[in-house]
Formats: structure tokens, sequence, C-alpha cells
């Protein structure tokens, strides 16, 4: 059975490569430095997981002209992945990321979505409560367009769980706050792209990120993955608190499409084992491994075999 992918902003991502980019000043691009690729978090997710061999199933918005090409390429890109989309009236969003492999950044340029009327919500749920017996897993990760409640993750979490299907997810502040008020993942990497803040705080030190992690496992999740500062990860369980370290420098402007690999590496490595710190350490490797390629493109799988061996992990509690 395949994994249900929830992405519930969609997005056209296009990708162009500037080296020493800078605002007030015109750049020229040839066209072998622009990509141009079917995006929002779930759908990367769902894109990593066929590297995997696994088949998904992905739902949400779509709609308009951007939404047409948004499916048209992700139809092409595997046979493994398949669609269930609520079309709506609104037009799909377009994302821009501009990426300076000389200076080592990313700048991205995100448009917030189409607003979507309560009469598709509840047509998504209508078809999201068909859809979830038929997946082993379901994922729900990245922003929610206007208009849908932040509390959906928790909705859509009550649901499958009613039907014993393990859950991830992956999504900022504000949509985690109101969703743990109604339920809780399996295992859950917060987005930290925009802003360092978990319930309302800000996290600055390390001990800020571990008594984050460990809120969050009071909230009922297995495993929290916080990203600190980009520099490593700390992951939190209720048997402890881990550090994972890389031992090599990673090029900060392939850091595009880290987070989705390695949401998708932990969903790959749970059907082997429910070894969560495992789990961890194959998706931290996944996300090391994608950093040695310049576009938003899956590791291939001995890379990640070469990167389990170049990070190290350290409990620390």
């Amino acid at each position: 059975m395949p994994v249900l992918s929830v992405c519930m902003n969609p997005a056209l991502d296009r990708e162009f490569y500037i080296n020493n980019f800078s605002v007030d000043k015109l750049h020229r691009l040839d066209p072998e430095y622009s990509r141009m690729s079917p995006g929002g978090k779930a759908i990367n997710v769902a894109i990593d997981l066929a590297s995997f061999r696994i088949k998904s199933i992905v739902t949400g918005f779509i709609g308009g002209y951007v939404g047409d090409i948004v499916l048209s390429e992700l139809r092409e890109i595997s046979n493994l992945i398949t669609t269930n989309f609520v079309h709506i009236e609104g037009e799909t969003r377009e994302n821009i990321v501009i990426i300076d492999e000389v200076n080592h950044t990313i700048t991205e340029i995100n448009s917030s979505g189409p607003r979507i009327p309560i009469e598709d919500i509840e047509h998504f749920l209508r078809r999201y409560k068909l859809i979830v017996p038929s997946a082993d897993a379901v994922v729900i990760s990245g922003s929610i367009s206007q208009g849908i409640p932040a509390q959906i993750y928790g909705d859509l979490t009550k649901i499958a769980k009613k039907y014993g299907k393990k859950v991830f997810w992956e999504t900022r502040d504000n949509i985690l706050r109101e969703s743990l008020k109604i339920d809780s993942p399996c295992i859950l990497r917060p987005d930290f792209r925009k802003e360092q803040v978990i319930f309302g705080r800000e996290l600055n030190s390390e001990q800020d990120y571990i008594d984050a992690g460990k809120e969050l496992i009071r909230y009922g999740v297995k495993m929290a993955v916080l990203s600190y500062k980009i520099d490593y990860d700390i992951v939190v369980t209720s048997d402890g608190v881990w550090f994972i370290r890389p031992l090599v420098e990673v090029d900060h402007s392939h850091l595009l499409g880290t987070g989705d690999t390695y949401m998708a590496a932990m969903i790959y490595k749970y059907f082997e084992t429910e070894n969560l710190i495992e789990i961890a350490k194959f998706g931290y490797a996944a996300a090391l491994a994608k950093t040695w390629y310049r576009a938003k493109v899956p590791p291939k799988y001995e890379d990640i075999e070469k990167a389990l061996t170049m990070f190290k992990i350290e409990r620390v509690e």
C-alpha cells in the first residue's frame, strides 16, 4: 500500500542559479541554470519516496493553469506517484528560489497561495476519509492555503489514527500549535525556515531547542527532530536527547529540499524498523547526501549509505 502525502498548498517551483547574486542589478540567466519542478513540501516528499520505490497518493488542493502544469510535471516524474486533488477555482501558487553557489546562499520568494472556500475544504475532508484506509502511512507537510484552519494537521491526524496509520508532520509553529491541541504525529520536524519558534517562543540556545523538543514529546509526539541553526540536528524522544553533527562541510547553497528528503527517508526507514534513532540517522544521512546535488532531486541510495559514515550521533541526555 502507498503513503498518503497531503499537500495543502502545492506550488510550481522555479530554481535560478545566479552566482554573486545581488539586488538592484540585472542578472542574465542561461536556460541550463534554471529549473522548473512541482513543489510544496508534501509533493517533494512523494518525489523522494518514489526514489525509494515507494508508491504515494498525493492529495490536497490544486487549481488553474499553474495547477495543470504541476499535475503534468508530477505525473512525468514517476508512475509510482498518483494524484487525487480537489480542484479549486483559485490559481495554484508559484515559488522562486535563487541559489548562489559562490556565496552559499538561498533566497526564497514564496507565494501565499489561493484562498480555499469552506465547501472545498469539506469536499477535501470527505475525499481524505475515503483515501486514508488504503494508505500504509500519512505524511502531512508544508504550509496551508488561506482559508484552511490552522488545526487541520490535527484533524487529519485524528482521522488517520482511527485507521491505525502512522502520521508524519513537517510544518511551522502556527499550524503546529493549533494542531497539537487535536492530535499528535508519530514523528515531527518543525519547519524553521521562516522563524525559529515553537509554541510562540523564539529558540536561541541549544537548551531552548531541547526544551521545545521535550514539550513536543509531552504532547504525544514519539520523536521530534529539530534543526539547530542549520549546523546540526537535535533529536528528542521519550528516552532521551541526541545530537547529530556532520563530519564534513555542508554547502548551504544546496540545502533546498533537504528537509523533504529527510522526511521521505525517515518514512522509508520506518517500514524497516520502529527504532526511532535508526530512523533519524537514516533521515539525516539522506539529507546530508542531498546536499551533494545542486538541484532539487533525490539522492542516490549509494550516496545515502556513504553519508551514514559522515556524521556522528551523541546522546546528551
